[in-house]
């Protein structure tokens, strides 16, 4: 089986050395170092490790984990341990979703060399695997579990106990048939290809023959002409069905001879039914297809809180690493809580706790490096300033000096803006979020008294220390609200004059009513509000928080009282078009997945548009009662089967799933709902339901779809196998696959479920 992979993986020194084994030094703490063998195995794509050359070996990690391997001066343990390892020895595995990185440190530059290099390699040949692939090299990973005593080839028994590890009950009468048929050798045990042959007999589709053959005259293929009905007719794909057609045979047949004559065989089908093209996510709404040149607070800004946790907020971990995975992810605002801390540096960490602490300094050097490595978009620093005067004309020299061409410290222009500035004009430009002593029109006034100044004087030292004298002055002045306010200003540490001017487009200012923003804020002015608070306005005045989010923009946090890092439903903030719904990216979940599934489209750049009726300050749009709509729909879903859905728990020769699906709509309150199928006993391999799911979505516009795979337990709430959500106006209709998603986020391929998604203008039973 190994051979399979070894056939197109081309084989370097780095690796075969790899292959040979190596000892190395696992790190999980300052106090937790050791040495532990690792070999990459013979198939070239999964790690095992054991406690010494020769010993009992598990695995680690398959290579389709990895999404990089860093160096180790990049990492913030092995940093810590430098007086012990050389740097240069050591380096960080980074696993995809949010696994723990893990640290190693090899014995020499040299080996630790090898083993950065060859992982690169194969994490780059991993990632440009197609579909055939990226199948075969699922399936060799399953033989290497299954063939116990390595020998490259299986016995039935091991089989057998490779079937039940699939998640497959079979008859066994059944299974030793197909065993039998495809052991061609007549060995009596199956080596990598006749595995293969055996895996597909034991996939046959007929649900997709059944399909296949209702537009197939003679049932071995779809000619042209019956191919461009199959995609208007089924796939809704409309008027392009026929410029389609001719693409999509090209991609996906797999035989010359069929390219050629413009037919699509089984397999060819099946192979496209499985692509993105056949995916339930439309692939138009996969790269940047929104407009971006509209003003910011339109959009909806993927928002991490207390990015610097990767833990809980009472005794976590504070890391780089947490600003460096929402980076990744593609978060554009990011939370800084920040504290004096020892030798005027000031820290970072989550004030009152336990959690541990990091330079600010370290913080703005890991936002420089990675603030657009995923998007081009603003990044914005949400400040949480806690500091006295002099740490924070610390802060405004590290903002300063560190991020240098990618801070913005004035306007676009240098000219009073009129509105917020788009994602378009601030492409790759790094914004301060906090509080400031004046307003932008008074800054902008005294840049020009400053160059009047400057170009007059010939002294223009003299200005500028007279400049600093006043600017030191003036905290006081601006500060205070009103004069019973005084006494509680002046136990607060004072704002820094050149801190305060690094906020340019988002100043925070509290909020009061909706009527006082009005009267008394400008655009850029920005409030922020605890779920609590955000939850009782959209009760309490859901149309005006739509208009005030229509002008100014607004960030809503999770409460304090969530000290396990928990998250609350997105949904209903941007319901109210709440731009900035921070979360806790680090905890997984529900509320995860639907924010996720948002940000998902538009190139995962980390900005969404919002609806046109959540951008009008005029709007009448309320959230809690919206007049039902004429975009109002209705969606049909047929849950047809599943397959190669996993065990939660792999680890556990326990019982095979009994799936269930349940889907689960997320909107306005009155289009919030959920269906389940009925679960299919012992049979996570290819189960099927044919059932079929009805729902009425008054505002489709705000809906996501969360499909969700359970295992079903009468003792205990079902257990969760895989989900994917995908937004409303991102759908395609038609047969698709769901390849689902773990609670990471991270692919579980090949493991999907096949529908048909069918949607209708209207409301059922409406008559108009």
């Amino acid at each position: 089986m190994a051979s399979l992979m070894q056939g197109r993986l081309p084989i370097n020194q780095d690796l075969l050395m790899m292959q040979k084994g190596m000892l190395l030094r696992k790190v999980r703490s300052r106090s937790w170092k050791k040495q532990r063998y690792f070999r990459l195995q013979d198939d070239g794509m999964t790690v095992w490790h054991a406690r010494q050359a020769g010993g009992t070996a598990k695995p680690t990690f398959s290579i389709s984990d990895v999404e990089r391997v860093r160096e180790g001066h990049e990492s913030e343990l092995l940093r810590s341990l430098a007086e012990e390892f050389p740097l240069e020895q050591g380096f960080t595995i980074v696993f995809h979703g949010r696994r723990s990185n893990l640290d190693l440190v090899a014995n020499s530059v040299e080996e630790a060399k090898i083993w950065m290099q060859g992982l690169q390699h194969l994490v780059d040949f991993v990632t440009g695997m197609d579909q055939q692939e990226r199948l075969d090299q699922w399936l060799s990973d399953w033989f290497q579990r299954g063939d116990r005593n390595q020998d490259g080839r299986m016995s039935f028994h091991e089989v057998q106990r490779l079937l039940h590890l699939m998640n497959v009950e079979m008859d066994q009468e059944y299974a030793f048939q197909l065993f039998q048929t495809a052991d061609t050798s007549e060995s009596g045990t199956l080596e990598g290809e006749e595995f293969v042959q055996f895996y597909k007999a034991l996939t046959k589709r007929t649900e997709v023959h059944e399909v296949f053959e209702n537009f197939s005259a003679d049932g071995q293929k779809l000619t042209l002409l019956e191919f461009v009905d199959f995609l208007r007719e089924e796939q809704k794909e409309g008027e392009r069905a026929s410029d389609l057609a001719l693409e999509l045979i090209d991609r996906y047949e797999p035989s010359d001879s069929g390219k050629l004559r413009h037919v699509l065989s089984m397999d060819g089908f099946l192979s496209y039914l499985c692509s993105k093209d056949g995916d339930i996510f439309n692939p138009t709404c996969l790269p940047i297809y929104q407009d971006m040149t509209q003003p910011l607070n339109h959009y909806y800004i993927n928002s991490s809180h207390n990015t610097y946790l990767v833990g809980d907020q009472l005794c976590g971990q504070s890391s780089v690493e947490g600003y460096i995975r929402a980076l990744k992810r593609g978060c554009r605002c990011v939370e800084v809580d920040i504290w004096d801390g020892p030798s005027g540096e000031p820290i970072v960490y989550h004030g009152h706790t336990l959690t541990s602490r990091i330079p600010f300094k370290d913080v703005v050097a890991t936002v420089a490096q990675y603030a657009f490595q995923t998007s081009d978009y603003p990044v914005i620093l949400s400040l949480e300033n806690h500091c006295s005067w002099e740490q924070q004309q610390v802060i405004a020299n590290h903002l300063t000096e560190i991020l240098g061409e990618q801070l913005l410290s004035t306007t676009l222009d240098g000219l009073l803006p009129t509105q917020l500035p788009s994602p378009e004009e601030l492409r790759r430009k790094i914004l301060v979020k906090g509080k400031k002593l004046r307003t932008l029109e008074e800054d902008l006034e005294e840049e020009e008294e400053e160059e009047e100044l400057e170009s007059e004087l010939e002294g223009g030292q003299e200005a500028d220390s007279e400049l600093e004298a006043q600017l030191e002055s003036e905290p006081q002045e601006l500060s205070p609200r009103s004069k019973d306010k005084k006494k509680e200003k002046r136990s607060k540490p004072i704002l820094c004059p050149s801190l305060s001017a690094l906020v340019v487009y988002l100043k925070s200012v509290s909020f009061h009513s909706f009527a006082h923003s009005k009267e008394h804020y400008r655009f850029y002015e920005t409030s922020s509000f605890s779920e609590s608070k955000a939850r009782s306005l959209i009760k309490e005045a859901g149309n005006e928080f739509v208009q005030h989010n229509a002008w100014q923009l607004s960030r809503v946090y999770p409460s304090g009282l969530r000290t396990d890092s928990s998250n609350y439903n997105p949904q209903e903030l941007w319901n109210a078009g709440c731009q900035m719904v921070a979360m806790n990216v680090q905890t997984a979940g529900l509320e995860m997945d639907i924010y996720d599934g948002l940000f998902r489209q538009n190139g995962g750049c980390g900005y969404v548009l919002k609806p046109d009726f959540l951008r009008d300050a005029q709007s009448s749009f309320h959230p809690e009662r919206p007049i039902s709509p004429f975009k109002a729909q209705t969606l049909l879903i047929q849950v047809i089967s599943g397959q190669q859905l996993p065990k939660e728990d792999t680890s556990k020769e326990r019982s095979i799933v009994d799936p269930l699906v349940r889907v689960e709509i997320f909107g306005v309150r009155p289009d919030t709902a959920r269906q389940e199928t009925s679960y299919v006993e012992n049979n996570g391999f290819n189960p099927y339901w044919g059932q079929t799911l009805s729902f009425q979505v008054l505002v489709p516009e705000l809906a996501l779809l969360r499909f969700v795979v359970k295992d079903y337990n009468w003792k205990s709430r079902n257990d969760f196998i895989g989900q994917y959500t995908v937004p409303w106006t991102c759908m395609q209709q038609g047969y698709r696959h769901i390849h689902l998603l773990s609670k990471d986020g991270i692919s579980l391929h090949p493991a999907s479920i096949f529908v048909n998604i069918s949607i209708r203008e209207g409301l059922e039973g409406d008559e108009s």
